[in-house]
């Protein structure tokens, strides 16, 4: 198997670069107003509803996802796909009532909604966790992930020089502004579902073919059932007592009943509703447009799980069977299945998982610059800047936190590749999203809630997941009424992440509930809803339907 690029696999992949450099910098020369803070952070009003969607899924998309979900897949199966699926579930909530709330009161950053709701100390604090997450957590894991991946593909010697490639290429498209980057996300994005759907099926064949069944992609995928039938079921059972390590592994990470529960609820609310990452897309625009925009990102989410999922289970069979190596653990498994493709599809493969990388880190990039420069330099530093002080300090910005993350990802300083890259990001995100969310949620729909709560929900919330995700077994011991743990590979007992995350959010909001009904019965931040914000055109019902349909009809099938 040569893994290698060929010459015209090098090709197709400059090609790309190429085409996304000239329409980035078209976009930045004709359509950006390069001193406008608000054009530049937001690109406010500008975007289209298929913009929005396109830009939401190739910032969303990124190595954590095809390497990590990939490797997930290889070790789990499709069970791991409720992040995709249940996500698109989850959008169509944020569409329907988060995104009303924000725009009719004029959000135009997530810490921006806090001090507006509560005051300005919640917004400091939030702006604060916000960026270490996205630089030390986010960042760091989508370099390391992608470097690792592509890395792969060119022959296994330059892992440092692609990272630094990749986080100068994201820079250079970060430099231009929200516009800038959510035009060539729609570029980004077609060359995302492009390549990865090729590379799906190409593989597909090829499984095909090792199984003398045939080079039908469709003969290829009856094999991946035959082959690994445990692979297909969207739910885990509880290890039993004598459960081999292997099974207890799959349960820590994806729990069953219990993630269904809360966890995967709270994980992807949070995620999609209060992340200035993915919700500024569509902060600038009109109602009407963000929500389409949000409906299509739902819609292109139904379709990842195939091109970031199945190349997993393909080389778990490819690899059962004999037919496939692993050069380490189970992130290699995307990169060894691109090495099993047509040398000039590599380099579109190569081009797909660049895209979704590059994509990735422009995003966080912008939201890191974003809050940094409106929520705590403007507010907190030079309340005098000057539009354009502001834009450049947004550009400083992107380049301290692209070198900060370079520095960290440069010897896996965080231990990203020992814990599994999606695993790291879900699990550490974790921690501050029970309080995040809680302060969000009762800060939008409960008029009670109050500044003194929200102080305490974050708080409270990062420090009771700590407790539950590293103390909880020490005190309480393995089995309790709240959780069962469960030894990991290094025989340590483990409470599952997203039991602790729902726990977590449970006793945060009461905790919040309880404080807030020392306060008045309405704040006077509260924000003014009615009726009118959460009515819906006739032909967001039909798209809302239609993916409903399409998850109901997934869930039937592969329960």
């Amino acid at each position: 198997m040569n893994s290698k690029l060929s010459l015209g696999g090098i090709g197709v992949f400059i090609i790309y670069f190429i085409i996304v450099a000239l329409y980035g910098y078209y976009v930045y020369k004709k359509k950006s107003k390069v001193n406008d803070s608000k054009n530049f952070f937001l690109a406010e009003g500008s975007l289209t509803w298929w913009a929005i969607g396109a830009s939401i899924i190739a910032s969303n998309i990124s190595a954590e996802q095809f390497i990590g979900m990939s490797g997930e897949g290889f070790f789990a199966g499709i069970a791991v796909a409720v992040y995709e699926w249940l996500g698109a579930v989850v959008l169509i909530i944020v569409a329907v009532f988060f995104m009303p709330v924000y725009i009719k009161n004029k959000i135009y950053t997530m810490p921006q909604f806090l001090k507006n709701r509560y005051n300005g100390s919640v917004a400091l604090i939030m702006s604060v966790f916000w960026i270490f997450l996205y630089i030390f957590i986010n960042l760091t894991s989508i370099l390391y992930l992608g470097a690792l991946a592509i890395n792969g593909l060119i022959g296994g010697e330059y892992f440092h020089i692609v990272m630094v490639c990749l986080a100068v290429f994201a820079v250079i498209i970060t430099l231009g502004g929200m516009r800038v980057i959510g035009y060539t996300d729609v570029i980004q994005v077609g060359v995302l579902v492009i390549g990865g759907l090729a590379t799906t099926y190409m593989t597909l064949t090829i499984v095909g073919e090792k199984f003398g069944v045939g080079s039908e992609a469709i003969a290829g995928f009856k094999v991946l059932l035959k082959e690994a039938p445990e692979h297909f079921h969207l739910m885990l059972a509880k290890p039993k007592p004598g459960a081999s390590q292997v099974d207890i592994n799959k349960y820590l990470i994806l729990p069953a009943v219990g993630m269904y529960a809360a966890g995967q609820w709270i994980s992807n609310l949070n995620y999609w509703g209060c992340n200035q990452y993915i919700t500024q897309r569509a902060l600038g625009a009109d109602l009407q447009t963000a929500r389409t925009g949000i409906l299509f990102a739902s819609l292109l989410k139904i379709l990842m799980p195939v091109i970031v999922m199945l190349p997993g289970i393909i080389a778990y069979v490819l690899y059962k069977g004999g037919h496939l190596q692993l050069a380490g653990g189970k992130d290699t498994a995307y990169a060894a299945i691109l090495g099993l493709l047509p040398p000039e599809l590599k380099g579109l493969a190569a081009a797909a998982l660049t895209a979704a990388i590059v994509a990735s880190l422009a995003g966080k990039c912008n939201s890191i610059s974003t809050i940094f420069t409106l929520d705590i330099y403007k507010k907190h530093i030079n309340i005098l800047s000057s539009e354009q002080r502001m834009v450049w300090t947004g550009r400083i910005a992107i380049v301290i936190s692209m070198i900060i993350a370079v520095m960290f990802t440069w010897h896996d300083l965080l231990g990203i590749g020992r814990a599994g890259g999606y695993t790291f990001v879900q699990k550490y995100t974790s921690y501050i999203s029970p309080g995040v969310f809680a302060t969000f949620i009762l800060g939008m729909f409960w008029k009670r809630t109050n500044s003194i709560a929200a102080f305490t929900g974050i708080i409270f919330g990062f420090l009771i997941s700590v407790f539950f995700n590293e103390l909880a077994v020490k005190v309480f011991g393995p089995e309790t009424l709240l959780y069962t743990a469960f030894p990991n590979m290094d025989g340590v007992y483990e409470i599952p992440f997203f039991i602790c995350l729902s726990w977590s959010f449970i006793i945060t909001m009461l905790v919040m509930v309880g404080t807030s009904i020392l306060g008045p019965r309405i704040n006077p931040k509260a924000f003014e809803l009615d009726a009118e914000m959460f009515k819906l055109k006739p032909s967001s019902i039909v798209l809302i339907a239609s993916i409903m349909l399409l998850i109901i009809a997934i869930y039937a099938r592969f329960w």
